[in-house]
């Protein structure tokens, strides 16, 4: 089975979440190709209809798998492949895109989208799936908090949360979580921005709590990674992080107003040792291997 990927790409970069999940359909056996759109806005992205086309005549797929609704929608202006099209969360919580995205969606042969919360905005009339992008447990590797906190320079006294993102990124809306802090002028709040994998998943495992205040998300990756460390969570009710960590000890959702994250933030930091998010990951199936073998069961009832 040949799959065309279509996906916005970025100084020559792809979204890690969709490069690992590629690899993992790889591992099935599908043949896979990638194709970059390095377009901005709506006309770079229809100036790739040329390219898109040679690309399809060169590898000559039996699917496309475009990656966000304007990829869903240039991946569309050709009717001779079948296109599978994955949402994930900005091209349907941003209105503007959201009426693209819903272009995407009435031409594309099948649609998947990462939340629930997203499927009931875009009211898909036709055959779609709910699959939230997995995550690689392996790149998680457990170790004590004392010696990862070593490994970040952290002081082993002190009680850290760790923000769900940048600071300075606006839809994560860190001034309410710096507002909810101030209830905590013990405890230090962690920027999550320019660390490796692999320090992530340190800090994760370092850091006491982890904190997600953002105005929108689709199924965010880092509350995954967050459970696959068992650092406890305090997030607002988002994208699909309720369901995520529904019945999670150490896991809680609150109101997107300092005081009831502070409330949350206090028992979160109170909880003893790991969570068991890291056995939900499995037990909703959100790894890689267990997501991709979702992804071959839709390509092969598309091509078969």
């Amino acid at each position: 089975m040949r799959v065309l990927i279509v996906a916005r790409c970025k100084n020559g970069h792809y979204a890690p979440f969709i490069t690992e999940q590629v690899e993992a359909i790889e591992k099935l056996g599908a043949d896979c190709c990638f194709f970059g759109v390095n377009g901005k806005g709506i006309i770079g992205y229809l100036r790739q209809i040329p390219k898109l086309k040679k690309a399809i005549w060169e590898f000559h797929p039996d699917l496309i798998h475009a990656h966000y609704g304007l990829c869903g929608l240039l991946a569309n202006y050709q009717r001779k492949v079948p296109v599978i099209t994955t949402y994930h969360g900005s091209d349907i919580n941003d209105p503007k895109v959201l009426l693209l995205s819903k272009k995407s969606i009435r031409r594309s042969r099948f649609n998947i989208f990462v939340s629930q919360r997203n499927v009931n905005i875009a009211k898909p009339e036709k055959d779609y799936a709910l699959i939230p992008c997995g995550i690689n447990q392996e790149d998680y590797p457990l170790i004590d908090k004392a010696e990862a906190r070593r490994i970040m320079g952290l002081d082993a006294s002190k009680r850290y949360v760790l923000f769900a993102g940048a600071f300075d990124n606006r839809v994560k809306n860190a001034p309410l979580a710096k507002e909810a802090m101030e209830f905590f002028p013990e405890a230090t709040l962690l920027e999550l921005s320019g660390y490796s994998r692999q320090q992530v998943a340190t800090l994760m495992q370092a850091s006491d709590a982890f904190l997600m205040t953002s105005f929108t998300e689709g199924s965010p990756q880092v509350i995954k990674e967050a459970m696959a460390c068992g650092c406890p969570i305090v997030s607002v009710d988002v994208g699909d992080v309720a369901e995520r960590v529904s019945g999670i000890d150490g896991c809680f959702v609150a109101r997107s107003d300092a005081q009831s994250l502070a409330d949350a933030l206090r028992q979160a930091l109170a909880f003893d040792g790991r969570t068991r998010g890291r056995e939900a990951v499995l037990r909703d199936g959100l790894t890689n291997t267990q997501v991709a073998a979702k992804l071959i069961g839709i390509y092969s009832s598309i091509c078969y």
